[in-house]
């Protein structure tokens, strides 16, 4: 089935079912008062293995919860408010710098046609910015669950191939939840070498982990 057509049916579907908060389950509205205001970007500054990565939030609780309704619910319902959001991580990795490409860590391709979207260039769309597909996969990593961060990153090394960035091109990457940082590194690291300078990165949600972060 088409994606386009997986979308109108998504959101007909949505519409023709019973609304519940994708925050806290309250009957009757999509995203509560006090769950709306869980999701406002509090722009966090976080060193990944030396990227500079900026967070719209926390991905814990309610927040965390909302991005998953979007992400395996199908609730596309939440798009605008998440794409705000990573509006303005975008803004902060940026620092006001223009003529950069948004590039976007590819998602998995089975997970995506379930979907029937994919994730983070839809939120990119959704905050006015064209996803810039420079990235794809070369290969499956090993399931990265039980691993450490630096396992993670041996893991992923080589993964991800840049196809179409040109040398000198002013890069932010862009994914939806980092934990490690483990993708991004490798997304860096791509990139780097197929000539690109990476200014920063920018996610949806960080898990909060024991990492130097300033509040901004």
């Amino acid at each position: 089935m088409h994606p386009r057509l997986v979308r109108a049916l998504s959101g007909a579907l949505a519409l023709a079912l019973p609304v519940a908060c994708a925050g806290c389950g309250e009957q009757g509205v999509s995203l509560c008062t006090a769950c709306a205001e869980a999701i406002e970007p509090c722009v966090r500054v976080i060193d990944l293995h030396g990227l500079t990565v900026c967070a719209a939030l926390r991905y814990e609780g309610v927040a965390a919860r909302i991005v998953r309704a979007y992400k395996e619910d199908g609730r596309t319902d939440q798009r605008r408010r998440l794409a705000t959001a990573l509006r303005a991580a975008l803004a902060a990795a940026s620092g006001g710098q223009r003529d950069l490409l948004a590039v976007p860590v590819p998602g998995g391709r089975a997970r995506s046609r379930r979907r029937g979207y994919r994730v983070v260039d839809e939120l990119l769309r959704g905050a006015g910015v064209r996803p810039d597909r420079a990235l794809r996969w070369a290969r499956r990593a090993e399931d990265q669950r039980a691993l450490t961060r630096e396992e993670r990153i041996a893991n992923l090394r080589g993964a991800l191939v840049s196809r179409s960035v040109r040398s000198g091109a002013r890069v932010v990457i862009v994914d939806d939840v980092a934990t490690t940082g483990a993708t991004l590194v490798e997304a860096r690291r791509a990139l780097v070498e197929a000539g690109a300078v990476v200014v920063g990165a920018a996610v949806l949600a960080h898990t909060p982990l024991r990492t130097k972060m300033n509040a901004r």
